[in-house]
């Protein structure tokens, strides 16, 4: 029997049990003889997400299916494992730890390419991929990685900012081709991605005064901005940062004050001085349009977003549409560096912190003029000088 792309799609993701295993064994078959060799996966699709080819789709229907794995299919598995912690440099401390990031890791082996199926059947315009985050359960990835703290918000009005508001608007804008947005940088298991948001937007200002982007110092926002209310790799405020640095008179370069995914001792010196800001804008809650504007007459721009679902943690390209990721549960700091719209869809360039292996390379478009999707627009900030 021959199964369609969408008939193999049912089979795989019907629920299963002891007492279909013939029909498991069947769709299993299927699997090996059709979307293995099959024309409908082009040769670029994201099945082929770690390089593992048939072999490594076959194993991954194995898992979906909920088979014991056994002999050869349990060895090809282990090496696709092992093959992934070589990639990403994994190592654990120890059995417990490696069977529980195992079986996270597993987990989330059914949800990708559950997702990337629908996917390919037109549900979804993004898709998924296994990941240097795919061995962490979302709790643990939210616990150690997403510490924005909520800020109240307080509308923050200025002349010369509204007059730039009223001026006309382009349809798109990418801020990287213009030089105001530095390399992605991956602030790791430390919940620091306020300090690499606010600096974001401080870094594109500093480039359109004095014509030289310069890469600024997450680490002495680590360090040194506790007194102002940030809490290190426990998490901050964007606002709060630009306390720091008003108050302060300044903020290291990165590379005179390097990043190091801990905080410690505040060790700044005016000698590494390469950024500073006289006040910050805090942009109307919610208003997406407002935010497009800011972002295309004054440069990128700080924001809080939901970052909470494993579809926002394994994301690997298209445009991020998740009806559910609720605009009211922000926890994330990121950087939007621009817009524009694709086949008909608008959507927001943002630059996360997470290392250029995630995402688009590093960068995730998210959909615009979607009720606020994941709220983009709930708490957008930006630095004048």
């Amino acid at each position: 029997m021959k199964y369609s792309a969408s008939a193999l799609l049912l089979l795989l993701l019907r629920p299963h049990g002891n007492n279909n295993q013939a029909s498991d064994a069947r769709a299993l078959g299927a699997c090996w003889g059709i979307i293995c060799t099959s024309a409908w996966i082009p040769p670029n699709s994201v099945y082929w997400m770690t390089g593992g080819g048939h072999r490594m789709l076959f194993l991954f229907a194995i898992l979906l299916l909920g088979f014991q794995v056994q002999g050869n299919a349990s060895s090809a598995l282990n090496k696709v494992w092992e093959e992934w912690k070589v990639k990403h440099s994994k190592r654990y401390d120890n059995q417990t730890e490696m069977v529980h990031r195992r079986a996270a890791w597993e987990h989330n082996v059914r949800l990708v390419l559950r997702h990337n199926l629908e996917a390919s059947a037109g549900k979804h315009g993004f898709t998924l991929e296994l990941n240097h985050l795919a061995d962490m359960t979302a709790e643990e990835v939210n616990e150690k990685m997403n510490n924005l703290k909520v800020e109240e918000w307080v509308p923050v009005r200025n002349g010369t900012f509204e007059d730039k508001l009223d001026s006309e608007i382009p349809q798109s804008v990418d801020w990287r081709k213009h030089g105001l947005v530095s390399p992605v940088q991956n602030q790791g298991y430390c919940g620091s991605c306020w300090a690499f948001s606010s600096l974001g937007a401080l870094e594109g200002q500093m480039k359109r005064k004095t014509g030289f982007l310069v890469p600024l110092s997450p680490q002495n926002l680590l360090d040194c901005s506790t007194s102002d209310g940030n809490l290190g790799c426990r998490g901050g405020y964007i606002s709060k940062s630009y306390n720091y640095i008003i108050r302060n008179g300044g903020v290291d370069s990165e590379s005179f004050y390097p990043y190091e995914h801990q905080k410690g001792e505040c060790r700044y010196s005016v000698k590494g001085k390469a950024g500073y800001c006289s006040r910050f804008h805090i942009l109307p809650q919610g208003d997406e349009e407002t935010l497009k504007a800011t972002v295309a007459r004054v440069g990128p721009v700080a924001v809080a977003v939901n970052a909470m679902l494993p579809s926002f943690h394994l994301y690997r390209g298209g445009l991020y549409n998740v009806p559910n990721c609720n605009p009211k549960f922000i926890n994330h700091a990121v950087l939007v560096v621009g817009y524009g719209s694709s086949g008909g869809q608008d959507f927001w360039l943002v630059k996360n912190s997470w290392g250029s292996a995630w995402g688009e390379a590093g960068y995730i478009r998210l959909a615009r003029n979607k009720k606020n999707l994941c709220g983009i627009a709930s708490f957008a900030v930006y630095p004048s000088l």
